[in-house]
């Protein structure tokens, strides 16, 4: 699906009407250091609705916030905080209730048994998400972080023993996985009612050292997989297809093509080569979301280094482009270098 295939109408109502008095509120950030004010939901929407930047680069940079801010109101406020800190051009929600692991499944026949987690498991992020839509969506897209069943099954059990086992037996963990994606429904649809625009849906389990038969992603986690993208793409017209590279490296982002997702996020480093935005534009035809490494200049290098680097991305972006990472940045980070790097993207003139 490319961006031109957006429902029209889906996208009016998401940047709303633009009335006088709307054009007044405080959902008009200023740009930090151009001096102009942007209106970031309507920067984003056109973006996806025409592909192209429209003299504007929007950026994302997503952090986890620790212990102590991964539930409640602490949550709430802490999301908040970094947005306006780093002038960010969306309200993204980390999700913090990953499947707790589950010592019952050992072999690949007890996929059968695995637990159904209804609305209940799911009550505190939720909480996250509507407190999020109600304090972020006057300001930015509001988009909530989904993994994938696939995901979630490595939740439960490792990474490493769902591998072995959907070698051994995928038709036994097919049972499991019909489950989990029903649980994972069950979370997206009731994120869709709180009124989110969108999600950051990420996949994994076509990395380059998973499987050597690919009939395995093809047959068994694909299908869960556009099961979960094609029903919130149905819904919401601001969903990014993140093809997640904190395990490994991915051989080849052909598997990937068809799944929907109105902006594709995902590494530069595909088998063994560097890309550039531009190719993984080429391959998608879809806004691209990223540039930077998560482990690069923007956690570890002096101001002077990743103001050179982000410079060198912005001359060589595609048409339609989201300065971001590939994924979550990892340690300790500081705001004032993400902020620097949004600046920068923020003053580019396309």
């Amino acid at each position: 699906m490319s961006y031109s295939s957006i429902d029209r109408r889906k996208f009016l109502q998401s940047i709303g009407a633009l009335s006088a008095t709307a054009l007044a509120s405080s959902w008009i950030l200023p740009a930090c250091t151009s001096g102009s004010t942007v209106n970031k939901r309507e920067a984003v929407f056109n973006l996806i609705a025409t592909g192209k930047n429209n003299g504007y680069i929007p950026c994302g940079f997503f952090v986890h916030f620790g212990e102590g801010f991964k539930s409640g109101d602490a949550a709430v406020k802490k999301h908040m905080e970094y947005f306006h800190a780093i002038d960010m051009d969306f309200v993204k929600i980390q999700y913090e209730s990953e499947f707790p692991h589950l010592t019952s499944i050992q072999k690949p026949e007890d996929w059968a048994n695995m637990p159904f987690y209804g609305k209940d498991f799911y009550e505190d992020q939720l909480y996250v998400v509507k407190e999020l839509v109600k304090e972020g969506k006057k300001h930015a897209p509001v988009i909530a972080t989904l993994y994938s069943p696939f995901m979630s099954a490595g939740h439960s059990v490792t990474g490493e023993l769902l591998t072995e086992h959907l070698k051994q037996d995928p038709e036994s963990v097919k049972k499991g996985m019909d489950i989990i994606t029903e649980s994972t429904l069950l979370f997206a649809r009731e994120c869709i009612k709180l009124g989110v625009d969108g999600f950051l849906a990420s996949t994994q389990g076509g990395e380059g050292f998973r499987f050597q038969d690919p009939t395995i992603f093809n047959d068994y986690i694909k299908p869960y997989d556009l099961i979960v993208m094609n029903e919130i793409n149905a819904a919401c017209s601001c969903n990014v297809l993140h093809i997640c590279d904190y395990v490994g490296d991915y051989n080849d982002l052909s598997p990937f093509l068809d799944y929907p997702g109105q902006l594709v996020n995902c590494s530069l480093k595909v088998n063994n080569e560097i890309l550039t935005p531009g190719d993984i534009h080429r391959q998608f035809n879809r806004p691209i979301f990223g540039g930077l490494e998560k482990r690069g200049a923007i956690s570890t290098a002096s101001a002077e280094n990743l103001t050179s680097e982000v410079n060198a991305v912005m001359q060589n972006i595609p048409e339609g482009f989201v300065l971001g990472a590939e994924c979550a940045l990892l340690g300790e980070i500081d705001w004032k270098q993400v902020r620097l790097a949004v600046d920068i993207a923020h003053q580019y003139k396309v």
